[in-house]
């Protein structure tokens, strides 16, 4: 098939130049933490690179029906010499896909006449919310509630059916591809050298050749008890991407029926790998905080009102070892391989650690736990120039001496355990503010209980105000986003209510000064407003609070313009030169 190029030369050469397209670089074939491997996991990772790149081919499907076709047709043009294609292919590897959002909310599509869609590629491309809307009600009147109850499943692939729709799992719709990596975890489990590890990878495999969620819970039970592996492999299972299940809550008709026969609405998975390599020291440094983990549910507000996945511990003490066996959550800090898929796209930013699993997934029902990982080669500060530039135009420079990148680390610590924090369960009925006011909270939480650990001696009082003047100089953004960016919309909305809190200001020469001592007090009084809007679960009340708070302010709008002025990036991209090479033996 024969597609028309969207961008121009000059763009192409703008966008894809090392100013505008940032560099995250995973780990090269003579690392001393892979070379150190024994052979045993180097054999092991080879497989699991190769399943990972597998699982690229599916998301890539899943985002969107012209990603396959396109890079094919790219590949081919670049053979004949177009150097359009070339320069076009540079970004579709980066952003891995037709369409992404820009560092400034631009629309980056690669193809002409071809644009991002609500339901990405799980949807036919002809449906619009209104069509989807009335066939779900014909279908619910005519008593077809299984099948609804599938389409309205986060692992079910959406096809037409006559006047009708239908669901197909997603393992079943692309059989052959999962049965292939099922395949490469079976062989990675005979040679690596953690039994915990190659259970784990016998359990996915398993999952992956099967379409039954519990399969897939059992593997993320075991997953989620991971602590001392040498190697880190993980399937991402996050839907964040999906604006056409989420929409059905807003049809009042329709809502009522899915309540009245009982169906669940849970927005659809994107699929994403990691592979990597565990850093016994970063990981050592992160369960430092995992006693203090059931102090901070004790004190998360309204906590009598849900159960946590955090078991609290009385305010006065600190967890006994009986009461840390309660806390089901383990940590580890990877040193990058790979990144495929969803965990991959590097669209206006790229994640520096993960929760999982969600609470929308069926391992947490049957005793399982969570577990973070935090990504090594994403934190990490390539240019400390360019960084000092940014702080001299920025922020205050009585305050400078506050900011720390590794700061931004430990506050990301936070965030992430605040997500195992607060309630886990009917947050669904948010409908396509949940994701938004859940990591709205995951922010407000690693904040709110600051002066909480500097006062249990977690952290020292310098550490808390660095992690705090961090946090708010770099929650400034170049660009208002859309409502379809959970992560950088609560960014906007955190800047608001602190500066309408008095928390932070602008200098008389327009830079970002904070009002340390109001910090944590305005995160406590936040955190309370989130956390009762996901006890009640009333749309309309996630709606008010995120569309009050969603307002781009005069002083977001001076910092965005000097940010534009010293910072030309609006894109990025991965280069993984072990799994390149890996990939090829």
């Amino acid at each position: 098939m024969d597609y028309e190029l969207n961008l121009s030369i000059e763009e192409l050469e703008k966008r894809t130049h090392k100013d505008y397209l940032a560099t995250k670089k995973m780990l090269e074939p003579d690392a001393v933490e892979y070379t150190s491997l024994a052979d045993g996991d180097k054999e092991a990772l080879k497989y699991l690179v190769k399943a990972g790149d597998i699982l690229e081919k599916i998301n890539m499907q899943l985002d969107n029906k012209e990603n396959l076709g396109f890079k094919k047709f790219l590949d081919d043009e670049i053979a004949k010499g177009n150097r359009q294609a070339e320069l076009t292919k540079i970004l579709f590897d980066a952003q891995k896909g037709v369409c992404a959002l820009d560092r400034e909310t631009n629309q980056i599509e690669l193809i002409k006449g071809v644009h991002v869609l609500p339901g990405k590629g799980l949807y036919p491309v002809d449906l619009t919310k209104e069509e989807f809307h009335k066939i779900l009600i014909k279908m619910i009147k005519e008593g077809k509630t299984d099948e609804v109850k599938k389409i309205l499943n986060q692992r079910s692939v959406i096809e037409r059916s006559g006047d009708e729709l239908k669901a197909t799992d997603y393992i079943d719709y692309f059989k052959e591809d999962f049965s292939k990596m099922a395949d490469y975890l079976d062989k990675a489990a005979k040679v690596s050298t953690n039994t915990d590890f190659n259970e784990f990878l016998h359990l996915q495999a398993e999952a992956l050749r099967k379409a039954d969620p519990m399969l897939d819970a059992y593997a993320d039970k075991k997953w989620a008890t991971l602590q001392d592996t040498p190697l880190e492999f993980t399937i991402t299972r996050e839907n964040y991407a999906d604006e056409m299940t989420e929409s059905v809550i807003e049809n009042a008709e329709l809502k009522k029926l899915l309540d009245e026969n009982k169906i669940e609405v849970i927005s659809k998975d994107f699929l994403g790998a990691r592979i990597g390599i565990v850093n016994k020291k970063g990981t050592e440094d992160l369960l430092k905080i995992k006693n203090y983990l059931p102090l901070i549910a004790y004190n998360m507000p309204y906590k009598d009102e849900y159960e946590q996945n955090i078991k609290p511990v009385n305010e006065v003490i600190l967890p006994d070892t009986n009461s840390q066996a309660e806390t089901k959550q383990t940590m580890v800090d990877v040193d990058l391989v790979q990144v495929n898929g969803d965990v991959g796209e590097y669209r206006a930013g790229i994640t520096l650690a993960e929760n999982l699993p969600n609470d929308d997934k069926l391992s947490l029902t049957i005793g399982g736990g969570r577990r973070n990982v935090y990504h090594r080669q994403i934190r990490f500060i390539s240019d400390y120039e360019k960084l000092q530039k940014r702080l001299d135009t920025l922020l205050d420079k009585e305050q400078h001496k506050y900011y720390l990148n590794e700061a931004d680390h430990w506050f990301t610590i936070g965030h992430e355990n605040t997500h195992s924090l607060g309630p886990n369960k009917g947050t669904e009925a948010l409908g396509k503010y949940k994701s938004i006011i859940e990591e709205n909270k995951a922010d407000m939480g690693a904040l709110a209980f600051l002066d909480l650990l500097v006062e249990k001696g977690m952290y020292t009082k310098e550490q808390a105000e660095q992690m705090i003047v961090t946090f708010a100089a770099d929650n400034f953004l170049k660009s208002k986003p859309t409502l379809s960016q959970a992560h950088r919309v609560r960014t906007v909305m955190q800047t608001k209510y602190f500066i309408e809190n008095g928390a932070i200001e602008l200098t008389a020469d327009d830079k970002i000064h904070v009002n340390i001592e109001k910090m944590v007090p305005t995160a406590k009084k936040m955190l309370e407003q989130i956390v009762r809007i996901q006890i009640d679960g009333d749309f309309s009340k996630a709606k008010k609070y995120v569309l009050d708070n969603f307002i781009w302010t005069d002083e977001m709008e001076k910092i965005s313009h000097k940010m534009k002025e010293i910072d030309k990036n609006l894109n990025g991209r991965v280069e993984a030169k072990l799994a390149q090479k890996l990939l090829n033996e």
